[in-house]
Protein backbone atom coordinates (compact mmCIF):
# COMPACT_ATOMS: atom_id res chain seq x y z
CA UNK A 1 0.00 0.00 0.00
CA UNK A 2 1.38 3.49 -1.16
CA UNK A 3 2.42 6.09 2.01
CA UNK A 4 2.49 8.70 -0.14
CA UNK A 5 0.14 11.38 -1.89
CA UNK A 6 -0.72 14.60 -3.71
CA UNK A 7 -2.04 17.58 -1.71
CA UNK A 8 -1.80 20.81 -2.28
CA UNK A 9 -0.14 22.62 0.73
CA UNK A 10 0.07 26.74 1.35
CA UNK A 11 3.58 28.18 1.31
CA UNK A 12 4.01 30.01 4.80
CA UNK A 13 7.54 31.56 3.99
CA UNK A 14 9.32 31.86 1.07
CA UNK A 15 12.70 33.38 1.23
CA UNK A 16 15.89 34.18 -1.09
CA UNK A 17 19.25 33.14 1.00
CA UNK A 18 21.73 33.35 -1.73
CA UNK A 19 21.48 34.45 -5.21
CA UNK A 20 20.04 31.09 -6.27
CA UNK A 21 18.87 29.40 -3.14
CA UNK A 22 15.49 29.57 -1.72
CA UNK A 23 13.91 28.41 1.42
CA UNK A 24 10.53 27.46 1.40
CA UNK A 25 7.86 26.59 4.66
CA UNK A 26 5.17 25.21 3.82
CA UNK A 27 1.89 24.08 5.54
CA UNK A 28 1.79 19.92 5.07
CA UNK A 29 -0.79 18.44 7.67
CA UNK A 30 -0.85 15.32 5.85
CA UNK A 31 2.54 14.54 4.98
CA UNK A 32 4.32 16.00 8.03
CA UNK A 33 3.66 13.62 10.75
CA UNK A 34 5.05 10.47 8.41
CA UNK A 35 7.31 12.36 6.85
CA UNK A 36 11.14 11.36 7.51
CA UNK A 37 14.66 13.23 6.92
CA UNK A 38 16.49 11.78 4.26
CA UNK A 39 13.50 11.39 2.22
CA UNK A 40 11.72 13.85 -1.28
CA UNK A 41 8.46 15.65 -2.66
CA UNK A 42 7.90 15.89 -5.62
CA UNK A 43 6.43 19.21 -6.34
CA UNK A 44 4.66 19.99 -9.98
CA UNK A 45 5.83 23.71 -11.62
CA UNK A 46 3.43 25.27 -13.70
CA UNK A 47 3.76 24.46 -17.77
CA UNK A 48 5.98 21.46 -16.89
CA UNK A 49 5.22 18.07 -17.88
CA UNK A 50 7.62 16.70 -14.83
CA UNK A 51 7.70 17.50 -11.34
CA UNK A 52 10.82 18.58 -9.58
CA UNK A 53 12.23 15.98 -7.25
CA UNK A 54 13.14 18.77 -3.77
CA UNK A 55 14.71 16.85 -0.77
CA UNK A 56 12.84 17.80 2.29
CA UNK A 57 15.40 20.05 4.89
CA UNK A 58 13.14 19.83 7.86
CA UNK A 59 10.03 18.26 10.05
CA UNK A 60 7.99 20.02 11.99
CA UNK A 61 5.25 17.73 13.19
CA UNK A 62 4.08 20.11 15.97
CA UNK A 63 3.19 22.32 13.07
CA UNK A 64 2.61 19.87 10.31
CA UNK A 65 5.09 21.82 8.00
CA UNK A 66 7.56 20.79 6.07
CA UNK A 67 10.91 22.51 4.77
CA UNK A 68 12.26 22.74 1.46
CA UNK A 69 15.87 24.75 0.34
CA UNK A 70 16.38 24.17 -3.49
CA UNK A 71 18.92 25.80 -5.91
CA UNK A 72 17.63 27.30 -9.13
CA UNK A 73 19.23 24.74 -11.59
CA UNK A 74 16.93 25.14 -14.57
CA UNK A 75 13.73 26.94 -16.06
CA UNK A 76 11.29 24.53 -13.78
CA UNK A 77 13.29 25.36 -10.60
CA UNK A 78 13.40 28.79 -11.84
CA UNK A 79 9.69 29.28 -12.04
CA UNK A 80 9.22 27.33 -8.50
CA UNK A 81 11.39 30.18 -6.78
CA UNK A 82 9.13 32.81 -8.01
CA UNK A 83 6.29 31.08 -5.69
CA UNK A 84 5.80 33.62 -2.87
CA UNK A 85 3.84 33.00 0.66
CA UNK A 86 0.74 32.48 0.39
CA UNK A 87 0.31 30.49 -2.29
CA UNK A 88 -0.04 26.94 -3.07
CA UNK A 89 1.91 23.82 -4.15
CA UNK A 90 1.12 20.64 -5.54
CA UNK A 91 2.85 18.26 -3.91
CA UNK A 92 3.50 14.53 -3.60
CA UNK A 93 5.02 12.74 -0.81
CA UNK A 94 6.71 12.24 1.20
CA UNK A 95 8.76 10.19 -0.94
CA UNK A 96 12.11 7.36 -1.01
CA UNK A 97 13.63 5.80 1.73
CA UNK A 98 15.00 8.33 4.78
CA UNK A 99 17.80 8.41 6.49
CA UNK A 100 17.98 5.60 9.22
CA UNK A 101 18.24 7.05 12.83
CA UNK A 102 19.76 5.36 15.64
CA UNK A 103 19.88 6.53 19.59
CA UNK A 104 20.25 9.98 20.05
CA UNK A 105 23.36 9.31 22.04
CA UNK A 106 25.46 7.83 18.98
CA UNK A 107 28.17 10.38 18.31
CA UNK A 108 26.93 10.97 14.55
CA UNK A 109 29.20 12.40 11.22
CA UNK A 110 27.31 14.47 8.82
CA UNK A 111 29.33 15.30 5.67
CA UNK A 112 27.66 17.52 2.84
CA UNK A 113 28.55 19.21 -0.11
CA UNK A 114 26.29 22.34 -1.86
CA UNK A 115 22.98 21.45 -2.27
CA UNK A 116 23.37 18.60 -0.79
CA UNK A 117 23.60 19.61 2.84
CA UNK A 118 20.00 20.49 2.91
CA UNK A 119 18.66 16.97 3.25
CA UNK A 120 21.11 16.56 6.56
CA UNK A 121 19.31 19.32 8.50
CA UNK A 122 16.35 17.21 9.86
CA UNK A 123 18.38 13.76 10.51
CA UNK A 124 21.21 16.44 12.48
CA UNK A 125 18.79 17.77 14.96
CA UNK A 126 18.01 14.46 16.04
CA UNK A 127 21.33 13.67 17.36
CA UNK A 128 21.96 17.67 18.86
CA UNK A 129 25.33 18.04 20.06
CA UNK A 130 26.52 14.75 19.25
CA UNK A 131 26.34 15.57 15.80
CA UNK A 132 29.28 16.96 13.51
CA UNK A 133 28.74 18.43 10.39
CA UNK A 134 31.48 19.15 8.24
CA UNK A 135 30.02 20.72 4.86
CA UNK A 136 31.70 22.12 1.62
CA UNK A 137 30.43 24.99 -0.12
CA UNK A 138 32.34 27.08 -3.61
CA UNK A 139 32.35 29.85 -1.44
CA UNK A 140 31.24 32.41 1.05
CA UNK A 141 28.41 33.20 -0.74
CA UNK A 142 27.16 29.73 -1.40
CA UNK A 143 26.88 28.88 2.29
CA UNK A 144 24.07 27.97 3.07
CA UNK A 145 22.27 26.44 7.22
CA UNK A 146 25.60 27.59 9.44
CA UNK A 147 23.04 28.87 11.71
CA UNK A 148 20.47 26.47 11.55
CA UNK A 149 22.66 23.59 12.50
CA UNK A 150 24.67 25.52 15.39
CA UNK A 151 21.01 26.38 16.81
CA UNK A 152 20.26 22.47 16.80
CA UNK A 153 23.32 21.98 18.77
CA UNK A 154 25.85 20.70 16.40
CA UNK A 155 29.34 21.06 15.70
CA UNK A 156 30.15 22.70 12.07
CA UNK A 157 33.21 22.65 10.12
CA UNK A 158 32.62 24.44 6.65
CA UNK A 159 35.04 24.31 3.86
CA UNK A 160 35.10 26.22 0.86
CA UNK A 161 36.47 25.91 -2.29
CA UNK A 162 37.78 28.76 -2.85
CA UNK A 163 38.99 29.70 0.83
CA UNK A 164 36.76 32.50 1.46
CA UNK A 165 34.90 30.69 4.28
CA UNK A 166 36.49 28.37 6.65
CA UNK A 167 39.09 25.66 5.43
CA UNK A 168 40.56 26.23 1.91
CA UNK A 169 40.32 22.90 0.58
CA UNK A 170 38.06 19.86 0.24
CA UNK A 171 35.61 18.65 2.98
CA UNK A 172 36.68 15.30 3.17
CA UNK A 173 39.78 16.78 4.71
CA UNK A 174 37.41 17.85 7.35
CA UNK A 175 36.78 14.87 9.10
CA UNK A 176 39.95 12.87 8.63
CA UNK A 177 40.38 13.04 12.44
CA UNK A 178 36.61 12.29 13.50
CA UNK A 179 36.11 9.25 15.21
CA UNK A 180 32.03 8.87 14.77
CA UNK A 181 29.69 5.73 15.08
CA UNK A 182 27.68 6.72 12.03
CA UNK A 183 27.84 8.86 8.75
CA UNK A 184 25.20 10.13 6.99
CA UNK A 185 26.30 11.67 3.72
CA UNK A 186 24.76 13.56 0.91
CA UNK A 187 26.64 15.54 -2.22
CA UNK A 188 28.63 15.13 -5.24
CA UNK A 189 29.44 12.01 -6.09
CA UNK A 190 33.71 11.87 -5.69
CA UNK A 191 32.67 13.42 -1.92
CA UNK A 192 30.74 10.29 -1.31
CA UNK A 193 33.27 8.12 -2.71
CA UNK A 194 35.85 9.71 -0.17
CA UNK A 195 32.94 9.45 2.46
CA UNK A 196 32.23 5.21 1.90
CA UNK A 197 36.14 4.91 1.90
CA UNK A 198 36.63 6.31 5.10
CA UNK A 199 33.45 4.07 6.26
CA UNK A 200 34.82 1.71 5.23
CA UNK A 201 38.84 1.54 6.15
CA UNK A 202 37.69 2.37 10.07
CA UNK A 203 34.41 0.17 10.19
CA UNK A 204 31.76 2.69 10.51
CA UNK A 205 27.98 2.25 9.85
CA UNK A 206 27.60 4.84 6.99
CA UNK A 207 24.32 5.88 4.68
CA UNK A 208 24.45 7.92 1.53
CA UNK A 209 22.07 9.90 -0.18
CA UNK A 210 22.34 10.13 -3.64
CA UNK A 211 21.25 13.13 -6.22
CA UNK A 212 19.61 11.91 -9.39
CA UNK A 213 17.24 13.42 -11.34
CA UNK A 214 13.82 11.61 -10.35
CA UNK A 215 11.04 12.34 -13.09
CA UNK A 216 8.39 10.35 -11.75
CA UNK A 217 9.51 9.50 -8.19
CA UNK A 218 7.93 6.20 -7.62
CA UNK A 219 10.24 3.92 -9.98
CA UNK A 220 7.69 4.20 -12.54
CA UNK A 221 10.03 5.80 -15.37
CA UNK A 222 13.14 3.81 -14.71
CA UNK A 223 14.83 7.58 -15.35
CA UNK A 224 17.37 7.30 -12.37
CA UNK A 225 18.59 3.96 -12.64
CA UNK A 226 21.60 3.42 -10.58
CA UNK A 227 23.86 0.05 -10.03
CA UNK A 228 23.54 -1.35 -7.16
CA UNK A 229 25.73 -4.34 -5.07
CA UNK A 230 23.05 -6.91 -3.07
CA UNK A 231 24.32 -9.03 -0.01
CA UNK A 232 25.73 -11.80 -2.53
CA UNK A 233 27.89 -9.07 -4.51
CA UNK A 234 26.09 -9.32 -7.15
CA UNK A 235 25.78 -5.81 -8.95
CA UNK A 236 22.15 -5.05 -10.47
CA UNK A 237 19.81 -2.15 -11.32
CA UNK A 238 17.99 -0.23 -9.09
CA UNK A 239 16.01 2.88 -8.81
CA UNK A 240 17.51 6.07 -6.59
CA UNK A 241 13.77 7.44 -6.08
CA UNK A 242 12.21 3.77 -4.94
CA UNK A 243 15.07 1.77 -3.56
CA UNK A 244 16.85 5.16 -2.21
CA UNK A 245 17.69 7.77 -2.36
CA UNK A 246 19.39 6.91 0.85
CA UNK A 247 21.32 3.93 0.69
CA UNK A 248 24.09 1.65 2.79
CA UNK A 249 27.34 2.73 1.41
CA UNK A 250 28.15 -0.36 0.48
CA UNK A 251 24.98 -1.08 -1.79
CA UNK A 252 26.33 1.70 -3.99
CA UNK A 253 28.34 0.48 -7.03
CA UNK A 254 30.55 3.96 -8.14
Amino acid sequence: MKKYDVKNCKILSAKQITEDIFDFIVYCPDFAPIAKPGQFAHIYVPGKTLRRPISICEIDKENNTLRFVFQIRGDGTRILSEFKEGMELDILAPLGNGFGLKDKEKKALFVGGGIGVPPLLGAAKHYGENATVCVGFRNKGAVILEEDFKNAGCSIKIATDDGSYGYHGLVTKLFEEEKPEIIYACGPTPMLKAVAAFAEKNGIECEISLEERMACGIGACLGCAVKLRNEENEEYMGHVCKDGPVFDYRKVVY
